[in-house]
């Protein structure tokens, strides 16, 4: 994340002067905790300390960072900016890393503590990549060090006090339960400045990019896993010729689907880390009903579309799903509210650096809802998205199947749903072991519920909040906002009781609207828009706070996000708004409830009617004497209500202001879990501000028992941690809403307690000598110019950012300026090029040309001579035509003259029947036997002439019929060939010469 400059002045509490501080939000990472003699505190009001560290606390040679060497290594070659002449005053651990008091105690107590000093030279690194080290000043080699990305806080010691020449920086030590403060002394006062300008610088700045012609750099043993994100949207169609994402509940992780409507499957693919490899394409996008299914089971989708995303940073794959086909039935059948169904997914991807495809799965949880179920508009993510580690090995060449540039084969591919179930199955009671220390047992993260079993500080913006409800409420307030809607001006009457019970997640947004009379903002909403275009001279407060506000939720957790920006355009448009208040922390949390439920300009109408209608801007006004006032009257309603409480906070000098400011200031949005900030917004902007009265008399009710045991400063460590963890449990918060709503606290009570602090306040005034006041005066005006020095300095700081940043730009812009220039005379060598080769391409063409030429008087000799033997060959098929036919007929005038010959015969007669065949005749024997064989042998021998003549004219009428084909084959096959002749590839070759020839030609002309 991008870390924050919180620079602030002595107001508030504390009293904090001139107080420079450098912060940013880092996610922890684990380390093996150091074993340290502690120091003894002395007496007074330094017994309760924390364990003090006097001793350089340098890091183990098995850390699991690699990049942390051990204290003999000499300082490897980074980038940074060294300080010499500093002393390092020892470490402690803190329970607030981030609390500029603790912070500002801390380095006093050890400032006045320490007693062997240890001279160092600081490495403070230019990129956030780096590292910040620790160096012996006599023999330059490194005592500690510490990863940027560790570091949470900075701050330096007031100007005035003894602790003007130090500063210090906080630390993940081990994991997120514990944290280090290491604090230094400085010789040089101005050098302190510089030093925090450079964690500073370090916060935000990149490491340059690698030059493109650079070498890559070897791979570790670390380099070998390659980690993606996976991220499933389903989009159904919406019936107006498109698809919209479908919802997913928050809480139950689940995608809400409706049956039987088409659907898309949209994969997103991003490389996280490691060298970046190139995804070819995507080959198959599987679904199955169920989980862990078998490969057999998946049925592949149509794939609609890949390729890159706009930026560039993902691979986009999008599938149709037609869910009524009968493998889907399973996520195709309304399930009931309370059960739900798992569907797997699977995406095959081809990477060019892989030698084989790679299979991302994915499973997760739906539930097919009721066509007619009412779909509210939730403020949660869309997409499921899962963490996959892809661990590579590096192929030897001679291991590889080709000689492409594939370079790795996969050794494994594990989720993090893999990992956790591993963990979650693993014994508890498995030990790591090593030689000469102790085993450890793994410890497993608490869960939500359990009781407060930490110092670490609830993260604003905690807790999730469902989305379901019973139908009967539902339809209790949807018959309430039908009637409200007919009467805008006029709440309900049954709407404070249904308030108090709570508003139903999904009806927030326009509740709230309604209560706050924002239905007719249409006027806001252009003012808005107009807001967001100018300048706020509170930006950089703003941009500070930003990355405060809800770290625990995922729609802000992000940096430069969408509900980054959208809060950060909330707060700019109010402080341009309101120039008397402008912006004042706190507003942001207020901001961020908002923002949850409705879009920026409703949010920020909602807003602005909260700061005027409300009266929440009266607390920041006049040196926040309202909100004094307000301290005055909760001390009055506990010395009424909880009267042993405020006896005990009088015994122990607790002030209503030193637990309540954030409560009253943030409407309590800051620290508690979100189920129980949206109900008190829900009383708020029903009942009106009072009601803060009555939350926070519900929690000192309800803690009573715990604060009547604790010190001054255990109950200020209570309000800080307990409390709040002590309302993730839904039924806990209820029951203190419940308290709340139930108790009943006059405003005729309230007016009263109200002129009884305004006359003590005038009485004091009276009594007060001149002096003091003028003492008074003198010390409020000397914060004033405090605060002025400071935005001074703000100022002078930007403008050295401001330069710096020139700086980098000219020097980008002279870079791209040498890149341009080596562009350009390698534009002017692939113009001489192209200009050798345009000659020899018109030379080709020549002959290429004169081969086309000759081929073409060619083909006109074939297609001529073709021409003729076409003719030819007709004319023969002409004849044998006639000539067939001429046979023909006179074949037939013979055999009727031989028919009419037989049938004339009277013995012939008699042996031929009328259909030509022979037939057998008894005939009595007339004459001599040897007549008739000679008869019988003349006949048989006309026969077999016949019958001869008859075979020859028929296999001459098959012979021409095999010449006719014969002669029709050649000619096919000549019709090809000048068709051919006429489409053969010399002709494109040329058209294609002609074309390119004619291009450059027009170009040099």
């Amino acid at each position: 994340m991008d870390p924050s400059v919180a620079d602030q002045a002595g107001s508030g509490d504390h009293g904090e002067k001139g107080l420079a501080a450098v912060e940013r939000e880092v996610a922890p990472t684990h380390k093996v905790p150091i074993s340290v003699a502690p120091t003894q505190a002395g007496p007074g009001p330094m017994a309760a300390l924390p364990k003090l560290d006097m001793v350089l606390p340098v890091k183990p040679a098995q850390d699991d960072d690699s990049s942390e060497s051990n204290p003999t290594t000499p300082v490897p070659d980074e980038d940074s900016v060294v300080f010499s002449k500093l002393t390092y005053l020892g470490c402690a651990s803190v329970n607030a890393p981030r609390s500029e008091v603790e912070a500002l105690r801390m380095i006093s107590i050890l400032r006045s503590q320490c007693q062997g000093p240890l001279d160092v030279t600081l490495s403070v690194p230019n990129v956030s990549e780096g590292t910040v080290r620790l160096l012996d000043p006599q023999t330059n080699t490194e005592i500690a060090n510490y990863p940027i990305y560790k570091i949470l806080f900075c701050v330096r010691g007031h100007d005035g006090t003894l602790e003007w020449d130090c500063f210090a920086f906080t630390e993940s030590h081990y994991n997120a339960d514990i944290f280090r403060i290491h604090v230094f002394r400085c010789e040089i006062h101005e050098a302190v400045s510089r030093i925090l300008y450079s964690f500073a610088t370090a916060f935000r700045r990149s490491a340059n990019k690698t030059a493109l012609s650079a070498i890559p750099p070897p791979l570790t043993p670390d380099s070998d896993v390659f980690t993606f994100t996976v991220s499933l949207e389903i989009k159904e169609d919406d019936g107006k010729g498109s698809f919209s994402a479908v919802l997913k509940d928050k809480d139950k992780q689940s995608f809400k689907l409706r049956p039987g409507i088409d659907k898309k499957i949209v994969i997103y693919v991003q490389q996280t880390s490691n060298k970046e490899l190139a995804i070819e394409r995507c080959f198959g996008l599987l679904l199955s009903p169920g989980k862990d299914v078998r490969n057999s089971d998946m049925h592949l989708l149509d794939l609609e579309s890949m390729g890159k995303s706009s930026d560039g940073k993902s691979y986009v794959i999008t599938g149709r799903w037609n869910p009524n086909t009968p493998q889907f039935q399973a996520v195709n059948e309304e399930t009931p509210k309370d059960k739900l169904v798992y569907m797997t997914t699977a995406v095959d991807l081809i990477i060019t650096e892989l030698e084989e495809p790679v299979r991302f799965l994915l499973e997760t949880k739906v539930r097919v809802c009721s066509p007619n179920e009412r779909m509210f508009w939730p403020f949660s993510k869309r997409s499921y998205t899962e963490t996959f580690y892809l661990k590579l090995k590096q192929m030897e060449r001679k291991e590889r199947k080709s000689n492409t540039d594939t370079l790795y084969e996969v050794v494994s591919l594990e989720s993090d749903t893999e990992r956790e179930r591993k963990k979650t199955t693993a014994s508890p009671s498995i030990r790591l072991t090593q030689s000469g220390s102790q085993s450890s047992m793994i410890p497993s993260p608490p869960d939500d519920d359990e009781e407060e079993d930490n110092d670490e500080p609830l993260l604003s913006g905690s807790g999730d909040v469902s989305k379901e409800c019973a139908e009967k409420i539902l339809e209790t307030w949807g018959d309430l906002l039908s009637k409200w809607h007919l009467n805008l001006s006029v709440r309900p009457k049954p709407l404070p009781a249904l308030v108090r019970s709570g508003v139903p997640e999904a009806l927030r947004g326009e509740v709230w609207q309604l209560l706050a009379g924002c239905h007719t903002n249409d006027h806001q909403v252009e003012e808005y828009r107009t807001l967001i275009t100018k300048e706020s001279p509170q930006d950089s407060a703003i941009t500070r706070d930003i990355n405060r506000t809800f770290p625990a939720h995922d729609y802000f957790k992000d940096t430069g996000g969408d509900g980054q920006d959208s809060l950060y355009k909330i707060c700019k448009a109010y402080s341009v708004y309101d120039e008397e208040i402008g912006y004042c922390q706190g507003q942001s949390f207020l901001a961020a409830v908002l923002l949850l439920h409705m879009p920026e300009e409703q949010a920020f109408s909602v807003l602005v009617k909260i700061m005027f209608d409300y009266g929440l801007r009266e607390l920041f006004k006049q040196n926040f004497e309202d909100l004094h006032c307000k301290f005055f009257q909760l001390e009055k309603l506990m010395q009424e209500y909880i009267p042993d409480l405020y006896n005990h906070f009088l015994n122990i000098s607790l002030e209503a202001h030193m637990y309540a400011s954030q409560w009253f200031l943030t409407l309590f949005t800051a620290k508690f879990p979100l189920y129980m900030v949206f109900h008190i917004i829900d009383f708020l902007l029903c009942e009106g501000i009072s009601v803060i009265f009555n939350v926070a008399l519900a929690l000192l009710k309800t803690s009573r028992d715990d604060l009547l045991l604790t010190d001054f400063e255990g109950a200020l460590k209570f309000f800080r941690v307990p409390v709040p963890k002590r309302y993730r449990s839904e039924e806990n918060a209820k029951k203190l809403m419940e308290l709340a709503c139930s108790m009943k606290i006059s405003q005729k009570k309230l007016k009263k307690y109200e002129k009884e602090y305004h006359a003590l306040r005038e009485q004091q005034a009276q009594q007060e000598a001149p002096i003091e006041r003028y003492e008074r005066e003198n010390r409020r005006l000397q914060e004033a110019n405090m605060r002025l020095e400071q935005e001074n300095d703000d100022l002078a700081h930007e403008l050295v950012t401001s330069k710096i940043a020139l700086r980098q730009d000219l020097d980008n812009a002279e870079e791209k300026s040498d890149a341009l220039n080596k562009e350009l005379l390698m534009t002017k060598q692939k113009l001489v090029d192209s200009e050798d080769e345009k000659r020899r391409l018109e030379e080709e063409s020549a002959q290429l040309k004169e081969m086309c030429r000759r081929e073409m008087d060619k083909a006109e000799s074939e297609i001529k001579k073709n021409g003729s033997i076409i003719v030819e060959y007709k004319q023969i098929c002409s004849q044998l035509s006639e000539r067939l036919e001429k046979q023909q007929t006179a074949n037939k005038g013979e055999l009727e003259k031989i028919w009419l010959k037989v049938e004339g015969c009277e013995k012939c007669g008699e042996l031929f029947s009328k259909e030509g065949s022979l037939r057998v005749v008894s005939v009595a024997k007339e004459g001599s036997e040897e007549e008739l064989d000679e008869e019988k042998e003349s006949l048989k021998y006309q026969l077999r002439e016949m019958e001869l003549e008859l075979a020859q004219t028929k296999l001459q009428l098959v012979e021409a019929e095999c010449k006719i084909q014969d002669l029709e084959h050649h000619l096919g096959l000549a019709i090809n060939e000048v068709q051919a002749a006429k489409k053969t590839w010399f002709n494109r070759t040329m058209s294609s010469i002609k074309t390119v020839t004619g291009a450059q030609g027009k170009e040099t002309s």
